[in-house]
């Protein structure tokens, strides 16, 4: 896969919850909607390789996340899973395009899944690549351990990163160095494109990401993943649930998650990781592909 050269999206910005949130704009308009919600820490400009190979049959749209990208920070450095669920909600009601098709990446795709639980009358269709959470025995664990000590720990790691001084790298080079350090699949190229659009330029000279830091630690009980399958049980649109071979997520065909969905698919990627749409790109592309098209065909028969 090389450095995306072709067609350039637009920059357009909305409010929601009193902040200003930003979102790139790959044009065909008359198209069906297909939105694109990146992971933690990372920036629509990810999803660069993937509108472009879906935006002369979609209207693509790749939302920055609150405390991502070109987004704004949350005052208070505090970041809800409800918050973030809100953002797209909102997002969707200012295209006024329903139903549409959202894929999402790990924090993306458990935002998406959500969403598509809260209204499953505005989805068509929906991807979720490792967006499922913890796994059920890890969740276990964290849900055994005694709410104080859940609340202390967040409390003073949100005071060490107050007092922390954000990592500074000196040239592109380091940071890129740095993001294949979280991605051995990723190219040269890759980390060299995701990286340029994932920083921003200190006044010294050197250069940090765009994520906020507090990002790092959620409030406690704000994911509420014990909740999780009530949301998938509402989805009654198709859904394609990726894997990476690789990757430190558990397969939910497994370990029963994916027994609460009424119509899913599991597609597993081999020599990928969590970031399985950069690792096998070709292979995410073709299977993304072949899913929506199915989809609309079956939807095309119906209709006659």
């Amino acid at each position: 896969m090389d450095t995306p050269t072709a067609l350039t999206p637009t920059s357009h910005f909305f409010t929601s919850l009193r902040q200003r949130l930003h979102y790139l704009d790959w044009g065909n308009p008359s198209a069906p909607p297909l939105i694109l919600v990146h992971g933690g820490f990372d920036h629509a400009r990810s999803w660069d390789w993937t509108a472009r190979a879906l935006a002369r049959d979609y209207h693509v749209i790749a939302p920055d996340l609150r405390g991502h990208g070109d987004s704004a920070w949350s005052p208070d450095g505090s970041y809800m899973m409800a918050n973030f669920v809100y953002d797209l909600a909102q997002l969707v009601d200012l295209l006024d395009r329903d139903p549409v098709t959202i894929v999402g990446h790990s924090l993306g795709g458990a935002i998406s899944l959500r969403f598509a639980g809260l209204f499953p009358e505005k989805l068509r269709k929906v991807v979720a690549i490792e967006g499922l959470g913890l796994s059920p025995g890890r969740l276990l664990e964290q849900v055994e351990q005694p709410a104080p000590d859940i609340w202390r720990k967040w409390i003073d790691g949100r005071r060490a990163s107050a007092r922390r001084t954000p990592r500074r790298y000196p040239t592109i080079e380091a940071a890129v160095g740095r993001m294949r350090e979280r991605n051995e699949h990723l190219s040269v190229e890759q980390a060299m494109h995701l990286t340029i659009h994932g920083v921003n330029r200190n006044e010294d000279g050197s250069y940090r990401w765009k994520f906020d830091p507090y990002l790092n630690a959620m409030a406690p009980g704000a994911e509420g993943d014990l909740d999780l399958p009530d949301f998938w049980s509402r989805i009654d649109c198709p859904t394609l649930l990726c894997l990476g071979s690789d990757s430190w997520a558990s397969n939910p065909a497994k370990d029963g998650r994916m027994n609460h969905f009424r119509d899913a698919r599991l597609v597993e990627f081999a020599d990928a990781g969590h970031w399985l749409h950069h690792d096998q790109f070709d292979l995410f592309i073709s299977e993304l592909r072949g899913f929506l098209e199915q989809d609309d065909s079956m939807a095309n028969r119906a209709a006659r």
